[in-house]
């Protein structure tokens, strides 16, 4: 099913993707030419795609030739408060994957939190060249103990990590060493949604702009074009 979306100078083409779980939903921003690459993003288990860090990428992702791909998970179009496990988080990411595939040029996945903690999960399955990690979660607050460290290193591919320097889940100097052809990028003082105080040395304007620099370079030292 694809609709037209409304509300804004540009429609956003809309697709329901049938899933075991539920119909998930896809929100393409496309290039006005052709597209050199897609890149599929997830929400986390609280904010949807409305995102701050989410929407700015598919602001503006597609001038540089990138289809982005917000995908809100069958929990959330189905309106329920709360997120299921992880295994039907991943269940309902697959067909997905396969949808954005279907578009026939480089597919590289993320998210936010818990979107990116899917992504790592299925992205070799997916068929995806790449990883971006936002806000990855690498331990419940105040757990440092329980990692997930082995949970974002699992995919073997090329992955940018995004993460805020005082992000509750994980600073970015908690995270363990990276594997050749991973980066880390850190944003000054912001927290787990990159936010930051009034005090910042960025502003949160600035904030989003330097991550949606630090992305667009990355996509571009990736070379899938």
């Amino acid at each position: 099913m694809t609709a037209g979306g409304s509300g804004g100078a540009m429609e956003v083409e809309q697709t329901l993707v049938a899933t075991p779980v539920g119909d998930a939903r896809i929100s393409w921003h496309r290039p006005v030419g052709a597209a050199r690459a897609v890149l599929g993003l997830g929400h986390g288990t609280g904010r949807g795609i409305e995102a701050a860090d989410l929407a700015v990428l598919a602001a503006a992702l597609p001038a540089h030739g990138i289809t982005v791909a917000l995908v809100e998970q069958p929990w959330k179009v189905a309106d329920e408060k709360e997120a299921p496990d992880p295994q039907t988080l991943d269940v309902g990411w697959m067909p997905v994957a396969g949808r954005l595939t279907a578009e026939g040029v480089p597919l590289v996945v993320g998210g936010r939190s818990a979107g990116a903690r899917v992504a790592c999960r299925t992205a070799a399955a997916s068929g995806a060249v790449a990883v971006l990690a936002m806000a990855f979660p690498l331990h419940p607050p105040g757990l440092p103990e329980d990692s997930r460290a082995e949970e974002l290193l699992g995919s073997g591919l090329p992955t940018l990590v995004v993460q805020g320097e005082k992000d509750p889940y994980g600073g970015p100097e908690e995270f363990p060493d990276l594997p050749t052809g991973w980066r880390l990028a850190e944003v000054p003082v912001a927290d787990h949604v990159f936010a930051v105080p009034e005090s910042a040395p960025l502003p949160a304007a600035e904030t989003l702009a330097l991550i949606t620099g630090t992305v667009t370079a990355w996509l571009a030292d990736l070379a899938l074009w």
